[in-house]
C-alpha cells in the first residue's frame, strides 16, 4: 500500500508542500495529545509521592525514582528513539510507542510494590521516548513551511500545560486513589492508537540512510544514568565516599566518551552539525537550565504544600491551579507574542520569571499558611515562566536544515528531560532524606531554582545570536 509519504528526503509535490496535508489540523490534535500525555505524566506523579509513599513506604530517596526512572530513561532514549523512528517510519513508532506507554500505565495502575512501579515508570519513559520527538517528526511535513513556527508553538505550548498541570490533575486523581493517575492514560491512549492508526501519515528516510551508531546510545544512557544517581544518592551515601566519587567519575568518563564519539564518529547519535547553529546551542542549554528550575518549581512546591502546611493532595493540587491556568493563557499566545517581539525576548523573560518565582518563595514562605500572599503570587509568576518559556526554545530547531530538525526536536527534548531530573534529584539534597524536612531546606531549593532559571535567562538570550548554520551532509529526512 502506498503510503503518504515513504520517502521524505525526496520531499513531497509542490501543492502539498504550499497546502500541507489535507488533515493536518486533525493530525495536529492527534500528536498534541499524544505529547500532552507523554510530558503530563513526567510531572503528575509529583503530588502522589506522599501517597505512595504511604502505601509502599520508603525514603524520599527511594520514592525520588519514581519520578526519576521516568525521566532518566526518557531523557536517555529520545535521541535515539527519533533517529531510529527516521530510518524505520515514523507513524509505526509513534504508535508503538503510544501502546508501550499505554500497557506500562496499567502496570503501573496494578503495580504490588514500588519496585514493581518504578520498572513500570521506565517502560512508560520508553513509550513516551517513542512519541514526543516522532510527534514533532510527524507534524513537520504535515504542515506547510508558512506556518511551521505556528504549529511548533501550539505543540511546545500544549508541552507547557501538560508540565503545570500534572499537580492540580493529579491532585484530584489522588483523592480518589494515586493508582488513578495512571489509570486514565489507558482510555486516552486507545483513543489516540485509533485516531493516529485513521489519520497519520508514515515517514521515513531515504532508502540507504545509515543507523546511528549504537555505542553513542549506551554512553549516552550511561551518563546520564550515573551522574542522576550519583545525585540523589550522594547524601545518604556521602559525597566524599567512594561510591559516590566513583560513580560521579564513571559518569564524567561516559559524558567525555559521549563527546568524543560525536565529535569523531561520522554517524554518532547526536551529530557535531548540529551544534553549528549558535541559536540551536544555546536553546539547548538554556531548555536544561529552565527546566531545572521547573521540576524544583513544581516538586518542592508540593511538598512544601503537603509537607509543611499538610495541605490535603487535593487542597495541593488546587493551590497549584493557577500556575498552569496562567501558563495556558500565555502559551495560547506565544505564536502572537513571537511575531510582535520576536523570538528571544519572550524566552529571556519567561526565563527569568522562574528566577523571579523562586525568589518570591524564598523570601515570603513560612511555617504560617498564608497562600494569598506567600504562595499564589509566585506561582502567577511561574505560570508565566512556564508559557512564554517553552514555544521560542523549542522553535530554535527551526534554525537546522530540514533534515536534521527531528534530530534537533530530540536533542532539545532530552536536555528538558535531564534538566528535569536534575531538578528532581536538587530537591531530594536539599529537602534531605530522613527526618521531617526543615523550612531551611524548602528554602536552599528554591534558592537553586533561581539560580537556575537566572543562568537559563542568560543562555536564552544567547539563543539569540547569528551563527553558521548547519549543513545537510549526507542524505537522511527533512522535516
Amino acid at each position: 500500500m502506498t503510503t503518504t509519504a515513504d520517502n521524505l528526503a525526496a520531499g513531497p509535490p509542490p501543492a502539498v508542500e504550499d497546502q500541507g496535508h489535507p488533515n493536518r489540523w486533525r493530525i495536529l490534535a492527534v500528536l498534541a495529545a499524544v505529547a500532552f500525555m507523554a510530558q503530563l505524566d513526567l510531572f503528575i506523579v509529583n503530588i502522589a509521592v506522599p501517597a505512595i509513599g504511604r502505601s509502599f513506604g520508603g525514603s524520599l530517596n527511594g520514592l525520588s525514582w519514581v519520578l526519576n526512572a521516568y525521566a532518566i530513561v526518557f531523557a536517555a532514549l529520545l535521541v535515539p528513539a527519533g533517529r531510529l523512528a527516521d530510518h524505520f517510519g515514523r507513524r509505526r513508532f509513534l504508535l508503538i510507542g503510544v501502546a508501550v506507554f499505554t500497557l506500562a500505565s496499567a502496570a503501573c495502575a496494578a503495580a504490588p510494590s514500588l519496585g514493581v512501579l518504578v520498572a513500570a515508570r521506565a517502560l512508560q519513559a520508553v513509550g513516551a521516548a517513542m512519541i514526543v520527538p516522532t510527534s514533532l517528526g510527524l507534524l513537520y511535513p504535515s504542515f506547510p513551511k508558512r506556518q511551521h513556527a505556528t504549529v511548533v508553538g501550539i505543540w511546545a505550548g500544549v508541552a507547557a500545560v501538560a508540565g503545570s498541570s500534572g499537580p492540580p490533575v493529579g491532585g484530584l486523581l489522588v483523592e480518589v486513589s494515586w493508582r488513578w493517575i495512571f489509570v486514565i492514560n489507558v482510555p486516552i491512549g486507545v483513543a489516540t492508537l485509533i485516531a493516529g492508526w485513521r489519520l497519520l501519515p508514515e515517514v521515513r528516510a531515504a532508502k540507504g540512510t545509515r543507523l546511528p551508531d549504537g555505542i553513542s546510545a549506551v554512553l549516552l544512557l550511561a551518563a546520564v544514568s550515573l551522574l542522576v544517581l550519583a545525585t540523589v544518592e550522594g547524601p545518604d551515601w556521602g559525597w566524599s565516599s567512594t561510591r559516590t566519587l566513583g560513580l560521579l567519575a564513571v559518569a564524567a568518563a561516559a559524558v567525555a566518551l559521549t563527546v568524543l564519539r560525536t565529535v569523531r564518529h561520522p554517524y554518532a547519535l547526536i551529530e557535531k552539525g548540529l551544534f553549528r547553529s549558535q541559536p540551536f546551542t544555546f536553546a539547548t542549554i538554556a531548555l536544561f537550565l529552565f527546566f531545572v528550575g521547573f521540576a524544583i518549581f513544581l516538586l518542592n512546591g508540593t511538598l512544601f504544600l503537603q509537607d509543611e502546611w499538610h495541605y490535603s493532595a487535593v487542597r495541593a493540587g488546587l493551590a497549584i491551579l493557577p500556575g498552569p491556568a496562567t501558563a495556558a493563557v500565555f502559551a495560547v499566545n506565544a505564536g502572537r507574542l513571537a511575531q510582535r517581539f520576536g523570538r528571544v525576548w519572550p524566552a529571556v523573560v519567561g526565563t527569568a520569571c522562574m528566577a523571579i518565582a523562586a525568589l518570591i518563595w524564598l523570601s515570603l514562605t513560612t511555617v504560617h499558611p498564608s497562600y494569598l500572599t506567600e504562595i499564589l503570587p509566585g506561582m502567577v509568576v511561574g505560570g508565566v515562566s512556564a508559557g512564554l518559556t517553552q514555544a521560542p526554545l523549542f522553535a530554535a530547531a527551526g534554525t537546522l536544515p530540514p533534515d536534521r530538525a527531528t534530530t534537533g526536536s530530540a536533542v532539545l527534548n532530552m536536555a528538558r528531560q535531564v534538566g528535569s531530573a536534575v531538578g528532581v534529584a536538587v530537591v531530594v539534597v536539599a529537602v534531605g532524606t530522613g527526618a521531617r524536612p526543615t523550612l531551611a531546606g524548602y528554602h536552599h531549593a528554591w534558592a537553586a531554582e533561581a539560580v537556575a532559571g537566572a543562568l537559563a535567562a542568560v543562555a536564552a538570550a544567547g539563543s539569540g545570536l547569528r551563527g553558521r548554520g548547519t549543513r545537510s551532509g549526507r542524505p537522511g529526512v527533512s522535516s
